[in-house]
Protein backbone atom coordinates (compact mmCIF):
# COMPACT_ATOMS: atom_id res chain seq x y z
CA UNK A 1 0.00 0.00 0.00
CA UNK A 2 1.12 3.37 -0.84
CA UNK A 3 2.08 5.36 2.41
CA UNK A 4 0.55 8.80 3.32
CA UNK A 5 1.49 12.32 2.61
CA UNK A 6 0.92 15.57 4.18
CA UNK A 7 2.63 19.09 4.53
CA UNK A 8 2.47 21.43 6.63
CA UNK A 9 3.05 24.67 5.54
CA UNK A 10 4.45 27.83 7.98
CA UNK A 11 3.84 30.93 5.89
CA UNK A 12 4.52 34.95 6.21
CA UNK A 13 2.24 37.66 6.79
CA UNK A 14 3.04 40.59 4.97
CA UNK A 15 1.34 44.07 4.29
CA UNK A 16 0.85 46.12 1.33
CA UNK A 17 4.90 47.64 1.49
CA UNK A 18 6.08 43.85 1.60
CA UNK A 19 6.79 44.22 5.74
CA UNK A 20 5.72 41.50 8.02
CA UNK A 21 2.80 42.14 9.67
CA UNK A 22 1.27 40.69 13.49
CA UNK A 23 -1.67 39.63 12.29
CA UNK A 24 -2.02 36.12 12.85
CA UNK A 25 -4.60 36.69 15.83
CA UNK A 26 -6.47 38.61 13.84
CA UNK A 27 -6.74 36.24 11.13
CA UNK A 28 -7.19 33.52 13.72
CA UNK A 29 -10.15 35.45 15.20
CA UNK A 30 -12.08 35.87 11.96
CA UNK A 31 -11.65 32.66 10.40
CA UNK A 32 -14.31 31.32 8.40
CA UNK A 33 -15.52 27.79 6.58
CA UNK A 34 -13.41 27.63 3.44
CA UNK A 35 -10.35 29.19 4.93
CA UNK A 36 -9.08 25.89 5.58
CA UNK A 37 -7.55 24.40 9.05
CA UNK A 38 -5.07 27.28 10.29
CA UNK A 39 -3.13 27.44 13.18
CA UNK A 40 -1.26 29.76 14.67
CA UNK A 41 2.99 29.97 14.54
CA UNK A 42 5.55 30.86 17.09
CA UNK A 43 5.44 34.67 15.58
CA UNK A 44 2.53 37.08 14.90
CA UNK A 45 3.91 37.40 11.42
CA UNK A 46 3.34 33.84 10.73
CA UNK A 47 0.62 31.23 9.97
CA UNK A 48 0.48 27.71 9.55
CA UNK A 49 -1.63 25.39 7.04
CA UNK A 50 -1.45 21.56 6.74
CA UNK A 51 -3.36 19.05 4.40
CA UNK A 52 -4.75 16.05 5.77
CA UNK A 53 -2.87 13.01 4.79
CA UNK A 54 -2.95 11.38 0.50
CA UNK A 55 -1.48 9.06 -1.66
CA UNK A 56 -1.68 10.62 -4.45
CA UNK A 57 0.25 13.73 -5.35
CA UNK A 58 -2.01 15.44 -7.53
CA UNK A 59 -4.40 15.20 -4.62
CA UNK A 60 -1.25 17.09 -2.07
CA UNK A 61 -0.65 19.47 -4.65
CA UNK A 62 -4.65 20.57 -4.93
CA UNK A 63 -4.66 20.17 -0.96
CA UNK A 64 -1.41 22.47 -0.58
CA UNK A 65 -2.55 24.86 -3.27
CA UNK A 66 -6.47 25.38 -1.51
CA UNK A 67 -4.03 25.69 2.06
CA UNK A 68 -2.43 28.63 0.33
CA UNK A 69 -5.98 30.00 -1.35
CA UNK A 70 -7.51 29.49 1.77
CA UNK A 71 -5.00 31.21 3.77
CA UNK A 72 -5.01 34.03 1.58
CA UNK A 73 -8.60 34.62 1.79
CA UNK A 74 -8.11 34.67 5.55
CA UNK A 75 -5.92 37.10 5.47
CA UNK A 76 -7.16 39.58 2.90
CA UNK A 77 -10.30 40.45 5.56
CA UNK A 78 -7.55 41.55 8.00
CA UNK A 79 -5.70 43.48 5.38
CA UNK A 80 -2.80 41.72 5.13
CA UNK A 81 -1.22 39.12 2.02
CA UNK A 82 0.44 35.84 2.45
CA UNK A 83 3.99 35.70 0.76
CA UNK A 84 5.28 31.59 0.75
CA UNK A 85 9.07 32.82 1.91
CA UNK A 86 11.31 30.93 4.57
CA UNK A 87 12.87 34.49 5.83
CA UNK A 88 11.61 37.95 5.48
CA UNK A 89 13.61 40.19 2.92
CA UNK A 90 12.98 43.21 5.37
CA UNK A 91 14.34 44.33 8.75
CA UNK A 92 11.57 42.74 11.34
CA UNK A 93 10.80 42.59 14.81
CA UNK A 94 9.40 39.57 15.53
CA UNK A 95 6.27 39.58 18.03
CA UNK A 96 5.75 35.72 19.62
CA UNK A 97 2.01 34.71 19.80
CA UNK A 98 0.43 35.99 23.60
CA UNK A 99 0.33 32.04 24.20
CA UNK A 100 1.81 30.84 27.94
CA UNK A 101 3.68 28.43 26.20
CA UNK A 102 5.27 30.85 23.35
CA UNK A 103 5.85 33.17 25.85
CA UNK A 104 7.60 31.01 28.16
CA UNK A 105 9.76 30.25 24.76
CA UNK A 106 10.35 33.57 24.15
CA UNK A 107 11.68 34.33 28.01
CA UNK A 108 14.29 31.40 28.00
CA UNK A 109 15.79 31.66 25.05
CA UNK A 110 15.96 35.22 24.02
CA UNK A 111 17.13 36.57 21.36
CA UNK A 112 16.95 33.21 20.01
CA UNK A 113 13.36 32.96 20.43
CA UNK A 114 13.26 37.06 18.95
CA UNK A 115 14.44 36.49 15.93
CA UNK A 116 12.48 33.03 14.58
CA UNK A 117 10.57 34.33 12.05
CA UNK A 118 11.80 31.25 9.77
CA UNK A 119 9.00 29.33 8.03
CA UNK A 120 9.96 25.83 7.08
CA UNK A 121 7.95 23.03 5.14
CA UNK A 122 7.47 20.13 7.11
CA UNK A 123 6.48 16.53 5.60
CA UNK A 124 5.12 13.76 7.48
CA UNK A 125 5.22 10.11 5.69
CA UNK A 126 2.95 7.52 7.15
CA UNK A 127 4.86 4.53 9.18
CA UNK A 128 3.50 1.54 10.40
CA UNK A 129 4.65 1.86 14.19
CA UNK A 130 7.65 3.58 16.04
CA UNK A 131 9.90 0.72 15.16
CA UNK A 132 9.39 1.00 11.47
CA UNK A 133 9.94 4.99 12.42
CA UNK A 134 12.84 4.39 14.13
CA UNK A 135 14.64 2.31 11.65
CA UNK A 136 13.83 4.92 8.83
CA UNK A 137 15.46 7.73 10.78
CA UNK A 138 18.63 5.90 11.15
CA UNK A 139 18.99 5.81 7.45
CA UNK A 140 17.79 8.67 5.78
CA UNK A 141 19.66 11.15 7.56
CA UNK A 142 22.24 11.23 4.47
CA UNK A 143 19.75 12.56 1.60
CA UNK A 144 18.18 15.52 4.34
CA UNK A 145 20.52 17.41 2.97
CA UNK A 146 19.61 18.00 -1.07
CA UNK A 147 15.88 18.28 0.31
CA UNK A 148 17.09 21.48 2.35
CA UNK A 149 19.15 22.75 -1.09
CA UNK A 150 15.90 21.74 -3.30
CA UNK A 151 13.58 24.18 -0.88
CA UNK A 152 16.48 26.95 -0.23
CA UNK A 153 14.03 30.45 0.04
CA UNK A 154 16.23 32.59 2.23
CA UNK A 155 18.80 34.34 1.48
CA UNK A 156 17.50 37.56 3.01
CA UNK A 157 17.63 38.54 6.31
CA UNK A 158 17.22 41.92 7.95
CA UNK A 159 17.13 43.62 4.78
CA UNK A 160 20.67 42.17 3.63
CA UNK A 161 21.86 39.14 1.64
CA UNK A 162 23.00 37.17 3.73
CA UNK A 163 25.46 35.06 1.21
CA UNK A 164 23.52 31.87 1.90
CA UNK A 165 20.17 30.21 -0.22
CA UNK A 166 18.82 28.75 2.90
CA UNK A 167 19.74 31.68 5.62
CA UNK A 168 16.67 29.96 7.60
CA UNK A 169 19.04 27.12 8.02
CA UNK A 170 21.30 29.08 10.09
CA UNK A 171 18.94 30.47 12.67
CA UNK A 172 17.20 27.71 13.13
CA UNK A 173 19.68 26.21 14.04
CA UNK A 174 20.46 28.03 17.25
CA UNK A 175 18.11 26.10 19.23
CA UNK A 176 19.73 23.34 21.03
CA UNK A 177 18.02 20.22 19.58
CA UNK A 178 18.22 20.62 16.03
CA UNK A 179 20.21 18.95 13.12
CA UNK A 180 20.99 15.57 12.72
CA UNK A 181 20.82 12.72 14.80
CA UNK A 182 22.78 9.14 16.17
CA UNK A 183 21.44 6.42 14.88
CA UNK A 184 18.86 4.48 18.21
CA UNK A 185 18.59 1.44 16.50
CA UNK A 186 14.84 0.97 18.93
CA UNK A 187 11.96 2.92 19.62
CA UNK A 188 13.26 2.66 22.85
CA UNK A 189 15.98 4.44 22.59
CA UNK A 190 14.63 6.98 20.48
CA UNK A 191 12.53 7.72 23.80
CA UNK A 192 14.91 7.69 25.93
CA UNK A 193 16.89 10.26 23.92
CA UNK A 194 14.00 12.47 24.26
CA UNK A 195 13.23 11.70 27.76
CA UNK A 196 17.40 12.49 28.36
CA UNK A 197 17.03 15.73 26.45
CA UNK A 198 13.97 17.11 28.68
CA UNK A 199 15.17 15.79 31.27
CA UNK A 200 18.38 18.22 31.33
CA UNK A 201 15.94 21.13 31.92
CA UNK A 202 17.45 23.04 28.24
CA UNK A 203 14.09 22.88 26.54
CA UNK A 204 10.50 23.07 27.75
CA UNK A 205 8.48 20.07 26.14
CA UNK A 206 8.28 17.32 23.33
CA UNK A 207 7.45 19.43 20.84
CA UNK A 208 10.89 21.38 21.34
CA UNK A 209 12.75 18.46 19.97
CA UNK A 210 13.75 19.69 16.73
CA UNK A 211 15.52 17.30 15.12
CA UNK A 212 15.85 16.98 11.19
CA UNK A 213 13.48 14.21 11.39
CA UNK A 214 11.70 12.89 14.18
CA UNK A 215 8.70 10.64 14.95
CA UNK A 216 5.48 12.67 15.10
CA UNK A 217 4.52 13.30 18.75
CA UNK A 218 1.09 13.37 16.94
CA UNK A 219 0.55 11.43 13.98
CA UNK A 220 1.93 7.39 12.95
CA UNK A 221 4.49 9.31 11.04
CA UNK A 222 7.98 10.32 10.36
CA UNK A 223 8.07 13.84 10.50
CA UNK A 224 10.93 15.32 7.90
CA UNK A 225 11.79 18.91 8.96
CA UNK A 226 14.20 19.92 7.53
CA UNK A 227 13.51 22.48 4.51
CA UNK A 228 12.52 25.92 4.30
CA UNK A 229 9.16 26.75 3.27
CA UNK A 230 8.59 26.51 -0.16
CA UNK A 231 8.23 29.70 -3.42
CA UNK A 232 6.67 27.67 -5.57
CA UNK A 233 3.29 24.86 -4.72
CA UNK A 234 5.36 22.58 -6.89
CA UNK A 235 8.34 23.05 -4.58
CA UNK A 236 5.86 21.60 -1.54
CA UNK A 237 4.54 18.44 -3.63
CA UNK A 238 7.98 17.92 -4.79
CA UNK A 239 9.66 17.70 -1.51
CA UNK A 240 6.82 15.29 -0.55
CA UNK A 241 7.31 13.16 -3.15
CA UNK A 242 10.80 12.89 -2.08
CA UNK A 243 10.31 12.54 1.03
CA UNK A 244 8.17 9.54 0.61
CA UNK A 245 10.35 7.82 -1.51
CA UNK A 246 13.51 8.54 0.86
CA UNK A 247 11.46 7.27 3.78
CA UNK A 248 10.14 3.88 1.54
CA UNK A 249 13.31 3.13 0.19
CA UNK A 250 14.72 3.35 3.89
CA UNK A 251 12.18 1.19 4.98
CA UNK A 252 12.44 -1.20 2.38
CA UNK A 253 16.23 -1.15 3.82
CA UNK A 254 15.34 -2.05 7.44
CA UNK A 255 12.81 -5.19 6.26
CA UNK A 256 15.61 -6.64 3.65
CA UNK A 257 18.69 -6.30 7.26
CA UNK A 258 20.57 -4.25 4.77
CA UNK A 259 23.30 -1.98 6.95
CA UNK A 260 23.11 1.23 8.30
CA UNK A 261 25.12 3.99 5.84
CA UNK A 262 28.15 5.16 7.36
CA UNK A 263 26.53 8.84 8.05
CA UNK A 264 28.60 10.39 11.03
CA UNK A 265 26.35 12.77 12.01
CA UNK A 266 29.91 15.65 11.83
CA UNK A 267 29.62 15.00 8.11
CA UNK A 268 26.06 15.20 7.79
CA UNK A 269 26.04 18.57 9.95
CA UNK A 270 28.81 19.73 7.55
CA UNK A 271 26.63 18.32 4.65
CA UNK A 272 23.92 20.18 5.52
CA UNK A 273 25.38 23.50 6.48
CA UNK A 274 26.64 23.34 2.64
CA UNK A 275 23.21 22.84 1.25
CA UNK A 276 22.16 26.10 3.63
CA UNK A 277 25.05 28.09 1.61
CA UNK A 278 24.18 26.87 -1.62
CA UNK A 279 21.00 25.51 -2.94
CA UNK A 280 20.95 24.77 -6.26
CA UNK A 281 23.12 26.95 -6.96
CA UNK A 282 26.67 24.91 -6.11
CA UNK A 283 28.37 21.85 -4.89
CA UNK A 284 26.31 19.60 -2.67
CA UNK A 285 28.03 16.96 -0.22
CA UNK A 286 27.15 13.93 -2.05
CA UNK A 287 26.23 10.75 0.42
CA UNK A 288 27.83 8.52 -1.58
CA UNK A 289 31.51 10.03 -1.17
CA UNK A 290 31.13 12.63 1.10
CA UNK A 291 32.70 14.98 -1.24
CA UNK A 292 31.44 18.14 -3.01
CA UNK A 293 29.76 17.35 -5.99
CA UNK A 294 27.80 19.57 -8.53
CA UNK A 295 24.01 19.74 -7.59
CA UNK A 296 22.84 18.52 -10.08
CA UNK A 297 24.84 14.96 -9.64
CA UNK A 298 23.33 14.89 -6.24
CA UNK A 299 20.02 15.40 -6.95
CA UNK A 300 20.32 13.14 -9.33
CA UNK A 301 21.85 10.49 -6.94
CA UNK A 302 18.97 10.86 -4.63
CA UNK A 303 16.26 10.58 -7.54
CA UNK A 304 18.61 6.98 -8.37
CA UNK A 305 18.34 6.17 -4.72
CA UNK A 306 14.39 6.03 -4.94
CA UNK A 307 13.51 5.16 -7.76
CA UNK A 308 12.02 1.89 -7.47
CA UNK A 309 9.89 3.83 -4.42
CA UNK A 310 9.27 6.49 -6.72
CA UNK A 311 8.33 3.83 -9.32
CA UNK A 312 5.86 2.15 -6.74
CA UNK A 313 3.95 5.03 -5.73
CA UNK A 314 3.37 6.66 -9.11
CA UNK A 315 5.75 9.15 -8.84
CA UNK A 316 8.28 9.05 -10.90
CA UNK A 317 7.25 11.51 -13.94
CA UNK A 318 5.73 13.46 -11.67
CA UNK A 319 9.27 13.86 -9.61
CA UNK A 320 11.15 14.08 -12.61
CA UNK A 321 8.28 16.62 -13.96
CA UNK A 322 8.42 18.99 -10.99
CA UNK A 323 12.55 18.30 -10.73
CA UNK A 324 12.62 20.22 -14.45
CA UNK A 325 10.84 22.84 -13.95
CA UNK A 326 12.69 23.73 -10.36
CA UNK A 327 15.49 23.33 -12.45
CA UNK A 328 14.60 25.72 -15.17
CA UNK A 329 13.42 28.55 -12.80
CA UNK A 330 15.93 28.37 -9.90
CA UNK A 331 15.44 27.59 -6.19
CA UNK A 332 13.35 29.98 -4.38
CA UNK A 333 16.65 31.65 -3.55
CA UNK A 334 18.01 32.55 -6.67
CA UNK A 335 14.64 33.79 -7.96
CA UNK A 336 14.46 35.81 -4.91
CA UNK A 337 18.08 37.50 -5.60
CA UNK A 338 16.53 38.42 -9.00
CA UNK A 339 13.57 39.69 -8.37
CA UNK A 340 15.91 42.45 -5.78
CA UNK A 341 17.88 42.84 -9.16
CA UNK A 342 15.45 43.60 -11.33
CA UNK A 343 13.64 46.23 -8.48
CA UNK A 344 17.17 47.44 -8.01
CA UNK A 345 17.58 46.06 -4.45
CA UNK A 346 14.61 46.81 -3.34
CA UNK A 347 13.54 43.91 -0.94
CA UNK A 348 9.97 45.03 -0.27
CA UNK A 349 9.28 44.08 -4.08
CA UNK A 350 10.43 40.65 -3.71
CA UNK A 351 8.16 39.74 -0.66
CA UNK A 352 4.83 41.79 -2.89
CA UNK A 353 6.69 38.96 -5.65
CA UNK A 354 6.27 36.52 -3.10
CA UNK A 355 3.10 37.25 -2.39
CA UNK A 356 1.81 37.70 -5.87
CA UNK A 357 3.73 33.78 -6.67
CA UNK A 358 1.64 32.36 -3.67
CA UNK A 359 -0.47 30.10 -5.98
CA UNK A 360 1.79 29.78 -8.92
Amino acid sequence: MTRTIGVEEELLLVDSDGAPTTKAQVILDAVQDGDGPLVAEFMEEQIETATAPHASLTDLDAAIRAGRAGAQAAANRAGARVAALATSPLPFVGIPMSTRRYLAIGAEFGLTAREQLTCGCHVHVAVADDAEGVAVLDRIGPWLAPLLALSANSPFWQGHDSGYASFRSQVWARWPTTGPTRTFGTPEAYHATVDALLATGTILDPAMIYFDARLSARYPTVEIRVADECLAVGTATLLAGLARGIVETAARAAADGAPLPDAPPELLRAAHWRAGRSGLSGGLVDPRTWRLAPAHDVVGALVEHIRDALVDAGDLDAVTDLLGALWSSGDGASRQRSWAADSGGDLGAVARRAADALLA
